[in-house]
């Protein structure tokens, strides 16, 4: 099957050249015989082909502006005000250029509220973060801000491009100086303010004695003359300037840039268009076969890079006993196979398996169908004699497996009674222990980073929709290659992933000690599943549905007139036209914002946005749980199976959807009548043992400060003991309200919280809480020291650390962006504590799951794990003793300086128990 495997990805501004070629004169004049213009079309056709012909392996992606206002505009109304109306012999051209650009094949973007350039921008970042070279195509300056070492320009009408080097040649600045450039200059065509009389000359000389805008602003006043004082005047629009100059980099699309591929051309449509619009020499290349001015979609087999050993694949389909039989001697010699199911679903508890492949060397695979179906299948071997033949291998602890999530697989196979062992490696979580924010750690992205190689996607062989085909119903040959290609990548993703992760002790140290024995824990729990109660949803259902209906009518009441409470468009104009509530924030588009801290902050002075909130949380606890958890409760056990994820949270904790049990609120009492539904089995008792202030224990442990160690060590209230220091009374004198104060800042300091921040949350001045933050330090100077060190370290080498070596990147560490900075330096500091703390529960997990494997007592069972906390179901005729030694293991899985303390509730259901 033709794979795409193209680069470098060409990004084409087709709205400049559109513009462009319109005011080209030879271009102008071009028409067809009816008199529809055909100028812009040509040109920008021209200028694609050129591309292609340049690049033949090139991803080319063409992005054009949509129409109506963008963000910008609801940022500055003047923005682009000035510019005239498009003519109606270019805006006639648009339509069809779309329409013939889609038929050759090409990803054609049009995005609408923001601009072309946001588009590519997001796309261009995209591609740089994964390392992939990126051409893009335009003839507009401001994209000059993009170029990095794998981001160049290209200007195809003019024949030339734009490097690093480039940039700083033809402006006089680098790329990360391009917008203070375009804000200090401003722009009329697009009517962004600048500094009057400010040409590129002095915007250079500017940016070359003081770097940055800010730092121009900063020695405003040491510029003399007229355009000193320039200077001075524009200064309170020089930040929007900045914000109007600035191409957006994360512009929501519904697919990443890996992702944006080219499908075959349509010739018989282009034959019909070329026709309609007279593009003669066009259309005779079309005839004559000449595909230059169509996407090239470029075969492996022609491919010297980078996978050279595709070149000989060959991918059997097992149809016959011998054959079978041949490939499990293969398996049981080789050191390490590679093995994946296919099934029904992507439920793992309704999943049916469909069939398994296998890889035993790179670009050697196999597929072994079992259950396709449709009508004309061939016979396969049989079901239940292959399974009796898999079982051995797939239980023996002693032959090697290698996979992609196979957890998912282990599941799967659990239902035809087999446990699956001998698991070696998961490429997904070599991946997810390399680094876990380089990428997304499926297949489909791993291959395209690891091999830059574009594997056949579940769409290309099912069909999408309402029409996709389960993989039972796929033709065996087009299933057959899917699901080979499925090991032999997964083979190959080991081969280039693992001696990377192998380079460093500590991250294999991660992988072998945490995540991978992790797995048989957590596929453990998810067969285990958790016992509800659904009657007593139904009713609280009832009881939210009444109360949301009732918040409904008052905020009808105080607006004066109906609306959509769900709507954030319908919320602004009530909330910010219509109740005149000042405006605290916008959006990325400029829109006030009604996001749940700005709503939360309104809440304190204005009664609607608090009956929104309120409205906000019980329609989102309704939809979610209360309605939702009894549809989940599986007809095969009468319980709900959640699933969790290993490789998603970039700090190692984990995660869990259908149902999310990790974010059922336990402030409110609506979210505690939703634990309460989680209920033990007759004759058992909910445990819930969780960590007691695991995180600042952690920050006691890192930092080494010897006051914060002392108060652990003796049994201290941390907070209370913070109090103390902090206010320079005795223990017994501290209040309720110092301790308060106290918890704010021992967990604000944890997530990086500012001054500001902390001032808000106590209620006080920003001055009285930097006054008890720089108390604070003075008591515990070790944590200032640690804190200080990290941020050091992290910006040296842009990732922390775990104490177990889980290494935590922070890509924007060194970004000129200092909003996102910041953010780089806060996660500095709480990734440790927060990735220790998701370590050290992973470590408990196993260390409880050996226990109750060596105990093989059906009486406990290990249920849930919702982040520092792990639930239990146990017999009541063993709950003592049981829960004495579960705290013990608990207390015991790792070694601190200070010591870790697990605390134990028990009740008939989740609630009473935490």
């Amino acid at each position: 099957m033709n794979k795409t495997n193209l680069s470098p990805i060409i990004l084409v501004d087709g709205s400049s050249y559109l513009f462009r070629a319109y005011h080209v004169p030879y271009l102008q004049a071009l028409s067809t015989s009816d008199g529809q213009p055909t100028g812009a079309i040509t040109g920008v056709l021209n200028m694609i082909k050129s591309l292609q012909k340049e690049y033949p392996q090139g991803n080319v992606v063409v992005v054009f502006d949509a129409k109506g206002k963008t963000f910008r505009n609801d940022m500055y109304p003047e923005y682009k005000a000035n510019r005239p109306p498009m003519p109606e012999d270019l805006r006639s051209q648009i339509a069809p250029l779309h329409e013939i650009i889609e038929a050759m094949g090409l990803p054609l973007l049009v995005i609408e509220g923001v601009e072309a350039d946001d588009v590519i921008g997001t796309l261009a970042n995209q591609a740089d973060q994964q390392g992939i070279d990126t051409i893009i195509s335009t003839g507009d300056k401001d994209m000059a801000q993009l170029v990095t070492p794998h981001v160049s320009l290209i200007n195809t009408m003019t024949n030339t491009a734009m490097d690093v080097d480039g940039v700083v040649e033809k402006f006089g600045v680098r790329a990360d100086q391009i917008i203070d450039y375009l804000a200090l200059m401003g722009d009329k065509v697009d009517n962004i303010p600048g500094v009057d009389k400010c040409g590129p000359k002095t915007a250079v000389k500017w940016l070359t004695e003081y770097k940055t805008l800010n730092g121009v602003i900063e020695n405003a006043d040491k510029i003399k003359g007229k355009i000193g004082e320039n200077l001075r005047n524009a200064i309170e629009r020089l930040p929007l300037s900045y914000d109007l100059a600035t191409i957006k980099l994360d512009v929501e699309l519904d697919q990443s840039v890996d992702q944006i591929l080219p499908t075959a051309p349509n010739t018989e449509k282009l034959e019909k268009l070329y026709s309609q619009f007279e593009l003669k020499r066009l259309l005779a290349e079309l005839k004559a076969g000449d595909k230059a001015g169509t996407q090239q979609i470029v075969d492996d087999s022609e491919e010297d890079e980078p996978l050279p050993e595709k070149l000989d694949a060959e991918y059997d389909i097992i149809l016959t006993d011998e054959a079978f039989d041949a490939w499990l001697e293969k398996i049981k010699s080789a050191d390490v196979f590679a093995f994946d199911t296919e099934t029904t679903s992507i439920d793992y508890m309704a999943a049916k398996l469909v069939g398994v492949s296998f890889s035993v060397e790179v670009g050697k695979a196999a597929y072994l169908p079992l259950a396709h179906d449709y009508e004309g299948a061939p016979i396969q071997v049989d079901f239940e004699q292959a399974l009796a033949k898999l079982k051995p291998i797939l239980e023996s602890k002693e032959i090697k497996k290698v996979g992609q999530n196979l957890k998912y697989d282990a599941n799967v196979l659990s239902h035809y009674d087999i446990k699956l062992q001998g698991i070696a490696y998961d490429t997904m979580l070599e991946s997810y222990c390399l680094n876990s924010v380089a990428t997304r750690h499926n297949m489909d992205a791993l291959a395209n980073k690891y091999l830059g190689y574009q594997t056949v996607k579940f769409e290309e062989v099912a069909g999408k929709g309402a029409k996709q085909l389960t993989f039972n119903q796929i033709d065996i040959d087009k299933a057959g290659h899917y699901a080979a290609e499925d090991a032999d990548i997964t083979l190959r993703l080991h081969q280039v992933i693992y001696p990377k992760l192998a380079k460093s002790t500590l991250q294999l140290s991660v992988f072998d000690d945490i995540e991978m024995p992790l797995m048989p824990v957590l596929t453990s729990m998810e067969q285990a599943g958790v016992l509800i109660d659904p009657d007593l949803l139904h009713e609280q259902s009832d009881v939210i549905g009444s109360r949301l209906a009732e918040l409904e009518v008052e905020a009808h009441n105080i607006a004066g007139k109906a609306f959509n409470l769900s709507s954030p468009k319908q919320l602004q104009q009530i909330l910010f036209e219509d109740l005149q509530i000042p405006v605290i924030k916008k959006t990325p588009k400029g829109a006030p914002s009604t996001a749940e801290e700005v709503l939360q902050e309104l809440a304190l002075d204005y009664p609607l946005p608090k009956l929104i909130l309120e409205h906000r949380g019980l329609s989102k606890l309704k939809s979610t749980y209360t309605d939702k958890l009894p549809l989940m409760i599986s007809s095969k056990t009468g319980r709900v199976h959640t699933s969790y994820h290993q490789a998603v949270a970039a700090t190692g904790r984990l995660s869990s959807t259908d149902p999310n049990l990790q974010n059922i609120p336990i402030r409110s009492s609506e979210g505690r009548k939703i634990r309460q539904a989680f209920i033990a089995p007759a004759d058992h008792k909910i445990v819930a043992i969780d960590y007691s202030q695991i995180e600042l224990r952690i920050m006691a442990h890192l930092s080494q400060d010897e006051g914060l160690v002392n108060a652990f060590s003796q049994g201290r209230d941390i907070h209370q003991a913070t109090a103390a220091e902090i206010f320079d009374v005795s223990l017994e004198e501290v209040t309720t309200n110092q301790r308060r104060s106290a918890k704010a800042i021992n967990f604000g300091l944890i997530y990086g919280m500012s001054a500001f921040g902390l001032s808000k949350q106590l209620g006080i001045g920003r001055k009285q809480a930097q006054d008890y933050m720089d108390l604070y330090f003075k008591r515990y100077p070790g944590v200032l020291t640690y804190m200080e060190d990290t941020r050091q370290k992290a910006s040296e080498q842009g990732y922390v650390e775990t104490l177990y070596g889980r290494r935590l990147y922070l890509p924007d560490i060194k970004s000129k962006n200092q909003a996102r900075k910041k953010a780089a330096e806060r996660a500095a500091i709480n990734a440790p504590m927060q990735g220790t703390a998701a370590d050290i529960i992973k470590k408990a997990m196993i260390s409880v799951h050996a226990w109750l494997l060596e105990k093989n007592d059906q009486r406990i069972t290990m249920t849930m794990q919702v982040h520092d906390e792990l639930i239990f179901e146990i017999h009541q005729d063993i709950l003592d003793e049981t829960v004495e030694k579960l705290v013990t293991i608990m207390n015991d899985a790792v070694s601190l300086s200070v010591p870790l303390i697990a605390e134990a509730g028990v009740g008939e259901n989740w609630d009473q128990a935490h």
